[in-house]
């Protein structure tokens, strides 16, 4: 078994929904997924231990997730970074991590998206619907935002991220 990305993009739409009840068909509809891919993701996520399957839902196992995406996610879902494009921003150079770092001299990380409001950086999503799912759900675009600062931003730009995470994480424990 081998996670893919997709498995964190539906992860971490669990963790923004939380603690309402879903199904996989509204899932794949948010996300812009097949329900058979959510179902798959699902799936894995147990399988790997990143998701506890509760007595009526199945949910993220939280301090799992969190050591992931602190020590793993970066070396196994490496950003492809491109030319400039238009696109949704990311990383640094969208909320919650806008601002609280000086932006280098060099253009914003953003998704590419020909519905992006920014030129930028093309920097590669963790799945295809990413900018879609994030445009619907501000919650799930935010948890992206600091992912993708884990996955290929500098020390700094990870040790905020990595900070930011945690923080929102206690909640959950």
């Amino acid at each position: 078994m081998i996670l893919k990305p997709q498995d964190v993009l539906v992860l971490l739409k669990l963790v923004s929904i939380y603690p309402h009840e879903w199904a996989y068909n509204t899932l794949a509809v948010d996300l812009g997924m097949s329900p058979s891919e959510v179902h798959a993701a699902v799936k894995r996520s147990v399988k790997a231990g990143l998701a506890n399957q509760g007595e009526s839902q199945i949910r993220p196992n939280i301090s799992r997730l969190e050591e992931f995406l602190v020590y793993g996610i970066q070396y196994v879902f490496v950003p492809d970074r491109g030319e400039l494009t238009r696109g949704m921003p990311t990383a640094i150079a969208a909320k919650p991590l806008l601002g609280k770092i000086v932006m280098p001299d060099e253009p914003a990380p953003v998704w590419p998206d020909p519905e992006g409001p920014e030129r930028g950086q093309a920097f590669s999503p963790l799945y295809k619907s990413v900018p879609k799912a994030a445009r619907e759900d501000a919650i799930l675009y935010e948890y992206l935002v600091i992912v993708d600062a884990i996955r290929g931003g500098r020390a700094r730009e990870r040790e905020l991220a990595i900070k930011e995470l945690k923080m929102r994480f206690r909640q959950w424990l």
